[in-house]
């Protein structure tokens, strides 16, 4: 894989958003910016999360979009999207889900970062575009993004390149993990494979496991990825 073009760098603090007859608190709506941050283990200086429970943490420190699905969903919206239409701190250019693995790192700036999981559509995103079916057409599409977790701190700018470190031996791209969460629920063979890619985060790893165990897991509950 070539070294990969941060298109933009955005950033965000939690808002209140209304959501029928009461609040909730968000951190989808970044924008864009054009210094250099300090990347911590949790998240870049000046972001943040409006659900801890379900979003953030170590595991998805950073989120993560392809600019390559920006036209097909300008089409979808009928409207303009900017950089970080989809609560992403990266908006990228060449590499989609198709063509990174599970466990695969990076060099980011002076910080290092990992590949945990994908990404699982918000509910927010049905809020924030009034369309209650994107959340379900992001997780159908696949055009998901995906979630690093940081391995080493440090600064990052704007003009920084994604630069490729090291392969998961298993390879097991963003794509695949989300057709076996999503798609092909039965595809146990599968499942077993992903499980064995140690860099797995935990929460997927569950869902898998009690999958692999025969107890039902509604994923449809989990449309839950905000960043």
């Amino acid at each position: 894989m070539n070294w990969v073009e941060i298109l933009s760098l955005n950033v965000g603090k939690p808002k209140e958003m209304d959501f029928g007859k009461k609040s909730v608190s968000t951190g989808i709506f970044k924008v864009p910016i054009s210094q250099t941050v300090f990347l911590s283990s949790r998240n870049f200086t000046g972001d943040g999360q409006g659900d801890l429970v379900h979003h953030g943490g170590v595991h998805k420190a950073v989120c993560v979009y392809p600019h390559e699905h920006y036209s097909h969903w300008e089409r979808v919206l009928e409207r303009t999207l900017p950089y970080g239409a989809f609560g992403e701190n990266l908006t990228l250019t060449g590499m989609t889900e198709e063509d990174v693995c599970i466990g695969d790192s990076f060099q980011l700036g002076e910080a290092m970062v990992q590949v945990s999981q994908p990404r699982q559509p918000c509910f927010k995103l049905a809020l924030v575009y009034e369309r209650k079916d994107l959340p379900l057409l992001v997780q159908d599409t696949g055009f998901t993004g995906f979630y690093f977790r940081v391995l080493r701190e440090g600064l990052v700018s704007p003009m920084d390149t994604l630069i490729p470190l090291t392969r998961q031996v298993h390879a097991i791209s963003v794509s695949e993990a989300n057709r076996l969460m999503h798609h092909d629920k039965q595809d146990l063979e599968g499942v077993r494979r992903l499980l064995e890619v140690e860099e797995l985060s935990p929460s997927w790893r569950k869902t898998f496991e009690k999958r692999v165990a025969g107890q039902d897991v509604d994923t449809s509950e989990r449309i839950s990825g905000e960043k």
